[in-house]
Parts: structure tokens; sequence; C-alpha cells
């Protein structure tokens, strides 16, 4: 995290480095990539009355999607600059600027009608009365609960809210190796049994090792995409708008787990979060022969 002074200067410093302007936010790359899928989704969030937040605008509605994004007076649309090493390791310089400013006096409930799942990024967790709101909304309209943990370090911060939120209200539980050790203190598969019990699903996500899935008594071992990591930003988002893609649809939970495969193996195999058109060609042309099989 850098504040706004800080952000400016990185921004000064990388000019004439190659560069890519893209929309993100973990949510926000899983609801985008919904909204290339099919899927008839929506995105809350907040931005500044800037350039910036015209472009993530009509990112969205150009993705498809039904965007509901309150305008700050007093704060930038909020970014985060991924900077990339050759061996495809990313670090980032993140200002949240307005982002920050969405409270639970903002949402309505009408901005969660004609859905059936609410999907939520575990770095809202440090504003727990928009979290709990969410969710309060999502419940009286019947809606499933999806939350992605986000980051081991936050995790580890905020780790009793996480426990108690997540037995209280939520029904998907996405986590990676750290984050699920974080949670529980254990490996990925007593990881994922433990997640599990407070939980309807689980999904730990394991990088090139693939992923584990349980439900209930059933245990899925889902194995990755083989492919060459260029950068593995966006991966988790991706794989997050796979899986959602195929439990909106019914599909068995194998099946959506390699739909989660498909779209953070293609994902990483470009620069950013935001894949171009012939990715999304290949990726929705595999996942058409999955869902046939």
């Amino acid at each position: 995290m850098v504040d706004a002074v800080r952000s400016d200067e990185i921004k000064q410093a990388i000019n004439g480095l190659k560069k890519t302007l893209a929309s993100g936010g973990s949510a926000g790359n899983t609801i985008y990539g919904l909204g290339v899928m099919g899927v008839h989704s929506s995105f809350i969030g907040k931005v500044g009355r800037d350039e910036f937040g015209n472009f993530y605008e009509k990112d969205m509605v150009d993705a498809g999607l039904t965007p509901v994004l309150m305008r700050s007076f007093q704060s930038p649309t909020g970014t985060a600059v991924a900077l990339v090493t050759p061996d495809s390791e990313r670090t980032f310089a993140t200002h949240l600027g307005a982002a920050t400013e969405l409270s639970a006096d903002d949402l309505d409930v009408t901005h969660f009608k004609g859905y059936n799942i609410l999907y939520i990024e575990g770095y809202l967790i440090y504003n727990l009365p928009l979290v709990e709101r969410a969710f309060q909304i999502a419940k009286e309209n019947s809606m499933c609960i999806a939350l992605d943990l986000a980051s081991f370090n936050v995790v580890n911060e905020m780790l009793p809210a996480f426990d108690r939120i997540v037995s209280e209200y939520v029904d998907i539980v996405f986590a990676n190796e750290e984050e699920a050790r974080a949670f529980t203190g254990l490996g990925p598969v007593d990881a994922l049994n433990e997640i599990s019990k407070k939980c309807k699903i689980a999904v730990v996500k394991t990088g090139p090792d693939g992923s584990w899935i349980k439900r209930g008594n059933e245990v899925i071992k889902v194995d990755a995409l083989k492919v060459k990591a260029v950068d593995t930003t966006g991966a988790g988002d991706l794989y997050a708008a796979g899986f959602l893609y195929g439990f909106s649809h019914g599909f068995s939970l194998d099946k959506c787990g390699l739909f989660g495969s498909i779209l953070a193996g293609k994902v990483i195999e470009v620069i950013g979060a935001r894949m171009p058109e012939e990715k999304w060609a290949e990726a929705k042309k595999m996942i058409q022969e999955v869902a046939s099989e």
C-alpha cells in the first residue's frame, strides 16, 4: 500500500518503461471474466471523477456488465501499479483512493435484485460493516455467497473476523495455499477439510499443482493447465470466474474446477489480469469442449 504522493512518484518513475493500462481489482477481474463469459453480472464499487474512473466504467460496460459505480467528490480512482520482473513475478504499489470510501450506507437492496450469487474479495474485511451489510442483503434475497480470502497477510491480520463471517454467512470459500494455511494453520488438503466444515464448498488453489475442491464428503483434485507462465497476475481471480461460470450453469464441481484452471492458465500466458480477444477465444473453445464431455 502507498499513499497518493508515493503513487504519483512511482508513476513518474516508470515513464519510459513498457506499460499497459487495464481495469483491475480482485473482484473486478473476476466479475469482468464472468461478463466476457456471458454471465449476467454486475459490479459494485467506487471510483473518482476522473479519466481512470471513466475508463473503468467503460471497460465494465464493454464486457457486458451492469456497473454500479459511485463517484467520489474528493478522492481519485484507486490504482495498482504492477511491476513485473523477467521471471514473471510481480510486486504492487497500490493506492486504493476512492475505493476505500464505499460504505455500508451506499448499498441498496435494488443493487442485488436479479442476481443469484454475491462474490466478495477478502480485502474488504477491513470494512466489516460494509461486508456484513452486503452479506445480510444477499441472505435476505436467498443468494449464494462466495468469498475469496485475497491475501495471506490480510487473513493473518484479520483471522477472527474471517473465521466468524465464513461460519455465519459464506457458502463458497476460495483460498490459495498460503491463504488456506493462514486461515487454518494447515497444509492444502488438511486446510481444505477444515475450511469445508465452515461452508458448503471449499476451494484451495495450489498454483502449478492445480486445485482441490470439497463439498460435504465429495473431494476433487483438479489439474492445472500446462502453460508457459509470463505473469501470474489475475490467476486466482480468473480461476474464480471460471469456477463461478460453471457453478452458475449447474455444472459438476470437477468441471467448475476445470473451467477455473482453463481461465487461470490462459491469463498467466499474458501480461496483466485482462486477456486479449484471441486468448479469450482459446479459453472459450476449451471450456466448450470440457462442457460437452
